[in-house]
């Protein structure tokens, strides 16, 4: 069965969870370019939600093929997601409780290559992500294998260790989705972390809250699970494509950013590159849900998700750079308008200005600004 975003989103609705057409494709496209995605903002505004209905729908064994893990504030190595050799003991190996490293065994045997297998890390942030999930980050880039155990660990000449093989990798059917939170007891990322992400944003509308007040129901999570299980392999083929859209609008676009970024040395790199035309390929190909995301629609999904980001510092360092950079969100006359609310509505990129917008009054209020906010 062919890969429906118009059928996910109904999946989703008929839950009782409300999320806008917009944010569901923004997050099953942002999956298929890149499998590994970032969900910040609000407490409370749904982002876990998304990410467990996703996962439920696609899967066929929930057991088997998701697992969900709870960052711990004192998370400072690998083991809670890859567990250990046992020194004492030659030839045991101590499985972390997470539950991680069997998801990934499961993941790599050669019969599930078209089953799609999920990694929730809620709360990422609990502590500093290049603590614990430094073997992923490395070879989610440079493709290489992550060595579990030396020889030294084995008895003999095993190829496995508690059934655990020397050398485990991450698949193309595995697909990492963390939340974060921003407050006084959680850790920024660094620039490593969210270069090798899309990062999308949650926040509430007062329309949004007005429509969940005025019609609260309980929420059935359950009954989406297995529901888009079909597509599950066609998600999985869909997000192996490699296919690059590019068009002279979207160069000049980026080219345009990356000169404002360069000043603050937050520009971007190839990796980033690749991964907006691999966005935006996926979403011009994959949208079947009328009304269809427009290319401004898209390619301002991609700024806010992978160049904004990095963004953070001093009034003095930001003000000059985020003024430039509101400017490119719009075309023709509107380029000399305020940075004010009431301008949004008319900007070409109105998700990448509102953005800017309240990160330039942070600065000016707070002396301080960064993309994730309390």
């Amino acid at each position: 069965e062919p890969f429906s975003i118009k059928k996910m989103i109904g999946y989703i609705e008929e839950t009782g969870l409300l999320y806008t057409d917009s944010l569901v494709k923004r997050f099953a496209f942002s999956l298929m370019s890149k499998r590994f995605l970032i969900l910040s903002g609000l407490a409370g505004s749904g982002k876990t939600q998304l990410a467990l209905a996703f996962a439920s729908a696609l899967v066929k064994n929930k057991d088997e093929q998701m697992c969900v893990v709870s960052v711990g504030a004192d998370w400072t190595n690998r083991e809670p997601l890859l567990g250990f050799p046992n020194a004492l003991q030659p030839g045991k190996y101590v499985k972390p409780e997470s539950g991680v490293l069997d998801l990934l065994i499961e993941a790599n045997r050669p019969e599930n290559a078209d089953k799609p297998f999920f990694l929730i890390l809620d709360e990422m942030n609990m502590s500093y992500v290049e603590r614990y999930f430094a073997d992923f980050l490395s070879a989610m880039e440079s493709k290489e294998l992550i060595s579990l155990w030396s020889i030294d660990d084995a008895n003999g000449e095993n190829t496995e260790v508690d059934g655990v093989p020397q050398k485990v990798a991450l698949p193309k059917n595995l697909f990492i989705i963390g939340t974060i939170n921003v407050d006084e007891t959680t850790y920024m990322f660094s620039p490593k972390v969210l270069d090798r992400a899309n990062v999308i944003e949650f926040k509430i509308s007062p329309t949004e809250m007005g429509t969940f007040l005025g019609a609260m129901r309980e929420i059935d999570r359950d009954s989406i699970i297995s529901k888009a299980a079909g597509m599950g392999a066609d998600f999985v083929g869909k997000a192996c494509k490699k296919d690059l859209d590019k068009d002279d609008k979207a160069v000049a676009t980026l080219q345009s950013f990356f000169n404002e970024l360069k000043n603050v040395n937050a520009e971007f790199g190839y990796r980033s590159a690749t991964e907006i035309f691999r966005f935006i390929c996926q979403a011009k190909a994959n949208d079947d849900a009328s009304p269809k995301m427009t290319d401004e629609e898209i390619l301002d999904a991609a700024i806010v998700q992978k160049l904004l980001p990095k963004l953070h510092g001093s009034r003095k360092k930001l003000e000059p750079v985020l003024a430039q950079l509101w400017k490119l969100c719009f075309t023709g006359a509107n380029t000399d308008l305020n940075i004010a609310k009431e301008n949004v509505e008319k900007a070409q990129f109105k998700e990448s200005a509102d953005k800017i917008r309240r990160m330039y009054e942070s600065a000016t209020a707070n002396g301080f600004t960064s993309f994730a906010e309390a």
